[in-house]
């Protein structure tokens, strides 16, 4: 099992790093912030002190750095928390046959491969769109009747490299006659391995990479 998942290590120290870089500026303005306060106490006017409302506003501005502080600290905690639980989770789809809505791939290293099930023969003008809806590329693909596989290559339509991440297909295709001709992008297979690198759990079914969040029914084996 422990060979079929992928290495977090990259993401988790460039996680931390980050994380660490974050306290930091919050820890030094806090400490900035009390050297200030207390160089300020030290050096008024006694005869002209320190205004109590202003002092108070200050003391209350000390309070919300401080508890801003603890509470990064407890959404770091949860955070991590969950992630390990999602990854603990995820393992278990390892053996699993399952059926996953296919119209949402990984994209990774230049390849991203979506099933089309088309009832009978065609062609189809296939759409590939990011995560946000954009449009970054489309292509035409001649269809046989039956299961098959589409992999794109990751370039758009400007010939640039995509980056990697979640992208989803739309097919819209006629058959010969040129009526209109549905495709299944459902896809059926037995987990070979998890990815756990990126925010969300990745099923490695063969070829194809897919969301755990795709995942539509869970099996023991294909059924005959």
């Amino acid at each position: 099992m422990a060979a079929g998942i992928s290495s977090l290590t990259n993401k988790a120290s460039t996680s931390a790093s980050a994380t660490s870089a974050d306290k930091q500026e919050i820890a030094g303005n806090f400490t900035q912030f009390l050297t200030l306060l207390t160089t300020q106490l030290k050096n008024q006017n006694p005869l002209d002190p320190l205004d109590t409302n202003q002092f108070t506003q200050q003391l209350v501005q000390y309070a919300g750095v401080e508890q801003q502080l603890k509470s990064n600290d407890r959404l770091d905690s949860i955070l991590s928390n969950a992630k390990s639980s999602s990854a603990a989770s995820a393992t278990g789809f390892i053996g699993q046959t399952v059926t996953a809505d296919g119209k949402t791939a990984q994209l990774n290293d230049g390849a991203a491969t979506w099933s089309l099930t088309p009832s009978r023969a065609g062609k189809a003008t296939i759409t590939i769109n990011d995560a946000k809806g954009n449009v970054v590329a489309t292509q035409t693909k001649a269809l046989t009747a039956g299961a098959q596989t589409f992999t794109w290559d990751g370039r758009s339509s400007s010939g640039f490299s995509s980056a990697n991440g979640t992208y989803s297909i739309k097919v819209d295709a006629v058959d010969t006659t040129g009526s209109k001709l549905t495709v299944d992008t459902q896809l059926t297979g037995k987990v070979d391995s998890i990815d756990l690198t990126g925010s969300e759990p990745v099923l490695l079914i063969g070829d194809a990479r897919l969301p755990v969040s795709s995942v539509r029914s869970i099996g023991t084996g294909l059924s005959t």
